[in-house]
């Protein structure tokens, strides 16, 4: 069997939905001598990436093109060695790495006729527990930038209502100032230390959200590292007799003293992982013992070929593994596979775009979770499949030999 082509869909679905933030998947399909296709999703679907991730996937195709795919580590060995820039990469080398190598093992999977999860060790569960994922954003098919306690109540009330026992939010996300717009840092103070009105309006929304759900519930908070080391501090210290169950991305990962310090400082969980990539990016965080929980894009660290062996580095250090998940179909289903088979997994991320018609719309299942509970697929390979009514619509490239 040998790789033909490779199609790339650069999904802009934020068009359809203009209420959203700009929400861009890059979903792809490999196609093969023999009519066997597999999917594959780059993990860039938010921020500033994107259109480079599409013209990643175009350079690293010379080396996959006329390549057997079912030989996963040959191909992923060859795009880290033989790529010069794959051994000190970034997002977007390795966003690229990923979408080739997911879509590779769903034609493994296809080829065996097996779901991914067999071909990967077998089930250590039949079920995964949820999250319902940034309810800042609310819990409804549309997006809405929330600003007062109140609504965030509301909005994880929406989600226990629906069966989770877990919900996470960030707080400090959306400023109370409605002219300053959503998913930008509201306040340059924040890397350093935080006043208290400041303090005050995240504690807040978590309080509100606490009082609301009471005490059965998990509250995951999430920083997007917008803050500094001495101010992750101050917050989370705040945070302390809110029983957050985990403290999400305090401070970006690219320092790990500065992490291991806030592990040190607060009596909170730490967790990181979507904006690391392969298991040299995560090492020095785990010989510093800085993470509870490690949180795996595998979209976006190395695909699965890498991603199952950063879960099984985690589990020497006693760290707990969440997959993050914050794109497209393609992603969601390669998480699914991925957790059921490793003994360290804590929790699945249900992200509240993934409630989104624009997004669920790009391949053919839409999996969801019921009563705080996902099921895996058990269809051959990732068991997930591009809507080609869909995302022909967009922007769509065929790379050939």
């Amino acid at each position: 069997m040998k790789i033909t082509s490779i199609e790339v869909f650069d999904c802009k679905v934020n068009k359809k939905d203009p209420t959203m933030a700009a929400f861009n998947p890059v979903l792809i399909r490999v196609n093969t001598d023999e009519g066997i296709s597999g999917v594959g999703e780059a993990g860039l679907a938010y921020g500033c990436g994107s259109n480079a991730a599409i013209g990643m996937i175009k350079d690293l195709a010379p080396l996959v093109l006329g390549k057997d795919p079912m030989k996963v580590e040959a191909l992923w060995e060859s795009l880290f060695r033989d790529t010069f820039w794959g051994m000190s990469g970034g997002p977007i080398m390795y966003s690229g790495f990923s979408a080739i190598d997911i879509a590779c093992w769903d034609i493994r999977g296809k080829v065996l006729n097996a779901p991914l999860y067999q071909l990967l060790g077998g089930k250590t569960r039949d079920s995964l527990r949820v999250y319902a994922s940034q309810i800042q954003f609310d819990w409804a098919p549309k997006f809405k930038a929330l600003r007062r306690p109140e609504e965030y109540a509301e909005a994880a009330l929406k989600a226990v209502s629906e069966g989770y026992d877990a919900v996470k939010v960030d707080p400090l996300m959306i400023d109370k100032d409605e002219s300053v717009l959503p998913g930008r840092s509201p306040k340059q103070s924040y890397y350093g230390l935080l006043r208290r009105e400041e303090l005050d309006m995240g504690y807040q929304r978590v309080k509100a959200i606490r009082e609301a759900v009471g005490p059965e519930v998990d509250i995951i908070v999430e920083i997007h590292s917008f803050l500094g080391t001495n101010s992750a501090i101050q917050f989370g210290r705040l945070l302390e007799d809110m029983n957050v169950f985990y403290y999400e991305e305090p401070v970006h990962p690219m320092n790990a003293d500065n992490m291991a310090l806030i592990a040190r400082s607060v009596k909170i969980p730490i967790a990181t992982g979507e904006r690391s990539y392969t298991r040299w990016g995560f090492r020095e965080m785990f010989e510093k013992q800085a993470l509870a929980v490690v949180q795996p894009d595998l979209c976006l660290c190395g695909g699965i070929t890498e991603g199952k062996k950063i879960c099984d580095m985690a589990n020497v250090y006693d760290t707990t593994v969440q997959i993050h998940v914050c794109g497209g179909p393609v992603s969601k289903a390669a998480g699914l596979h991925v957790e059921a088979v490793i003994p360290n997994f804590i929790i699945h991320e249900h992200h509240t775009y993934a409630l989104k018609e624009c997004n669920v719309e790009l391949c053919k299942y839409d999996y969801q979770p019921t009563k705080g509970q996902y099921g895996i697929p058990d269809l051959p390979g990732l068991g997930q499949e591009l809507n080609d009514d869909v995302v022909k619509n967009y922007r769509v490239e065929t790379i050939t030999a």
